[in-house]
This record gives structure tokens, sequence and C-alpha cells, in this order.
């Protein structure tokens, strides 16, 4: 029955303010009154073990950027909590649909270095064949979608499969990351309203690391961040201190319960903060204070569950040593043979894109093997070495 008023009241939705969900401080301690998440021993040094290969996997390929190796980098670096905690609540076979900063998720599924540096470089072994820029990962075998860079895409793509899910009956879900700033698109709010009224079970985590690449959360939304949106749409919601990762894994596993249970769609909104730059083709110093981020580096989500794990006994200094220094050779090793692989043939420029290729399609490659031929010094060694079956001689009207 709805409850009737006589004179207006307007509201601002200043009368409510969310609370954060936490569990750990920033040594690694539980808060008085928390409850740890049922999280088995080796449970948890898998997910810590996932959250230090992704920092030193990042610090590594973005030294490689640096130095003229590697074209374009992302690091998911201070937001390792929030990634790869969630994913450790999932079931492993639960699709995840990622934005850019969320190869913690791979990594803790099992994505191994090497097919991190195939994709990264785009060589012959990338299951993309080289067509995506760097980060932009998929792995059909780890339910990983391919990311795409358009921003927010992926959000309606999850209520989506959430809802084939839902029809095969399987008990499983699908989350989905974005950022703050995603969550001013359009899609965001359709996929919420899509998920609400067709009830599907996908969880929609927001990691809210305070900036949409340069422009802060003051000058994006003037509401309580993200989370109070999920109102609007009838929805379970959720805040979480995205820095905690046993508070991020117990949000999420609850969530879980609720979107595959009882097929109700979940709203996180997990507070964090990128303790590194955009991307690689960014520089915070522009538009961040310097005291900010040391703020944020006191609240370092490694170094949190890295204590939590040593004052329990299930991590000791001596694996820490020995397992960075492991992980910075791999990371190393690996990085040197895939970038010496060669590219993916040229024609899979036109494969996997229909069952036969059609006759414009394969008119544009023909044109394409002729320029290449005229131009070869212009073009790696792989396109320039195949047996393009062109004449020799070309006149213009044949180029492409």
């Amino acid at each position: 029955m709805t409850n009737h008023v006589h004179q207006p009241v307007f509201m601002t939705g200043d009368e409510l303010s969310i609370a954060t969900f936490s569990l750990l401080d920033a040594e690694g301690e539980l808060y008085s009154g928390a409850t740890e998440p049922p999280l088995e021993r080796e449970h948890a040094r898998r997910l810590y073990q996932a959250m230090l290969a992704t920092r030193i996997l990042d610090e590594r390929m973005m030294a490689a950027q640096r130095q003229g190796r590697l074209s374009f980098y992302m690091q998911c670096m201070g937001e390792e909590a929030a990634v790869i905690g969630a994913t450790a609540a999932l079931n492993d076979a639960d699709m995840i649909m990622a934005q850019y900063r969320e190869q913690g998720a791979l990594m803790y599924r099992g994505f191994s270095i090497d097919e991190f540096m195939n994709q990264l470089f785009g060589n012959e072994l990338d299951y993309g064949k080289g067509r995506q820029m760097p980060v932009h990962y998929g792995s059909r075998k780890l339910h990983y979608m391919t990311i795409s860079s358009p921003l927010a895409t992926q959000i309606p793509q999850a209520t989506g499969y959430a809802y084939g899910q839902k029809l095969a009956g399987d008990g499983l879900c699908t989350l989905t990351f974005f950022g703050e700033g995603a969550a001013s698109e359009g899609d965001f709010h359709a996929a919420l309203n899509m998920a609400s009224v067709h009830k599907v079970p996908v969880i929609f985590f927001c990691r809210n690391n305070g900036y949409a690449i340069s422009t802060p959360a003051v000058e994006q939304f003037a509401a309580d961040g993200i989370a109070p949106r999920a109102f609007g749409y009838h929805m379970h919601v959720l805040r979480v201190d995205g820095n905690d990762v046993l508070a991020v894994y117990e949000a999420v596993r609850q969530a879980r319960q609720i979107a595959v249970e009882h097929n109700q769609p979940v709203l996180i909104e997990a507070m964090t903060y990128r303790l590194a730059a955009h991307s690689s083709s960014d520089d915070p110093s522009g538009y961040r204070l310097k005291s900010e981020e040391e703020t944020w580096r006191l609240k370092d989500p490694v170094l949190r569950m890295q204590k939590w794990l040593l004052k329990r006994g299930w991590w000791s200094e001596e694996e820490e040593t020995q397992q960075q220094e492991s992980l910075r050779r791999e990371v190393l090793d690996t990085m040197k043979r895939a970038e010496k692989r060669v590219s993916p043939p040229l024609e899979s420029l036109v494969s996997d894109v229909y069952a036969d290729v059609t006759p414009e399609l394969q008119r544009q490659f023909d044109q394409l093997k002729k320029h290449i031929r005229r131009y070869p010094d212009a073009y790696p060694r792989g396109a320039r070495s195949l047996d393009l079956d062109v004449e020799t001689h070309i006149d213009s009207q044949g180029d492409a």
C-alpha cells in the first residue's frame, strides 16, 4: 500500500548516507566486532599470491612500456583487493565482464604469465590474433569476456548474459567490473533497469577510485557516490572498503547468494584508489596532489592482506621474498620470449569474422597484399615474408 501525504515534502537524498563495510584496518587487524569470512588457508594464500603476482606484473610491464618495448599499459595497482577479492568469492565458472584494469581476476583464475605476454605483444600466440591493443585480455576457458575499449559496453552485456544463465538454470551468475566514470554512461542505467525488471543473477561491481581519468568524483556527480542509484531500480546494494580484501570477498560472497539463489541483481560500490596513473599515457601529477596519493598508500591493499596472513601464520617473510624474486624472474624471462615471437599471420586479419570470407572482404585483403608488396619496408617481417601471391609489377591503380 502506498503511503500518502497531503502536503508536498521535497527530498534531496541528503537524508540517506550509505555506510562502508570494512573488516580489516590498515595494519591487517580485524575491527572490533568484525567477523572473518569463511576463508580457508589455501584459498587465502591463492588470493594473496594473485594480488602479489598482479602487482609485480604491473610494475615490470610499466617499466617495459617506458623502455619502448611495449606500446601501452594500464596498471591495477591499488585496486588489487577490489578485483581479486571479488573474483575469489565467485564460482570459477561464473562469467566476468571486465573494463580494463582487472588483470588480477585472470591472474587469480590461472591465466599464465605467458598468456598475458602474448596478448600484450600481440604475437602469433595471442588469442586475439593481435587485433586488440595491449591489456585487452580475454579467455574462454576462464570465463572472462574479451575486453572492449568503448566505455561501459560490458554492463548491459552482463545483464543479457546473466539472463541467459537464469534460463539455463545452472546456478551461475555474471559479475561486471566498471569504474565510477563508466557509471555516468547511459549503458549503466539501461543495464540496471533491465536486470531489475527481468530479475537476473548479475553483480554490478563499481570500482570507485575517485577519478574518471583526470576528472574527480566531485565533478562527476553531486550525490553520495554510485551506491544510492540502486534504490531507483529497486536493487540490493552494498558499499565496501575496496582496499580491504576480506570485506570485498565477503560482500561478493553474499551478493552471489542473492544473485544465484533469488535471481536478484546486486550493486556493489568498492571505495578504492589507483596508486598509479590511469594508463601509461597519463600523468596524474597534473590533477591530484602527492599528499593525497601518500594518504592512500598507507591503505595499500596488498600490504594489508600480507599483514593479516602473517599474523595468522599463513604466510612468512621468507615466502614473501622467495615469491617476489621468483615472480620477477618469470615475468622478465617470459617477456623476452614473447617479444621475439612473430606477429600473427596476415590471413588472420580476415579469419573468424564470417564463416566464409565474403567477396568484399577478400577484395580488401587482396588490395592489402598488393600494398605490402609495394612497400615491404614499412611492415613487420611476418607480413613481408608471406607468399602474397601477387604480381611483381603493381600499377598505381591496383594499390589499396
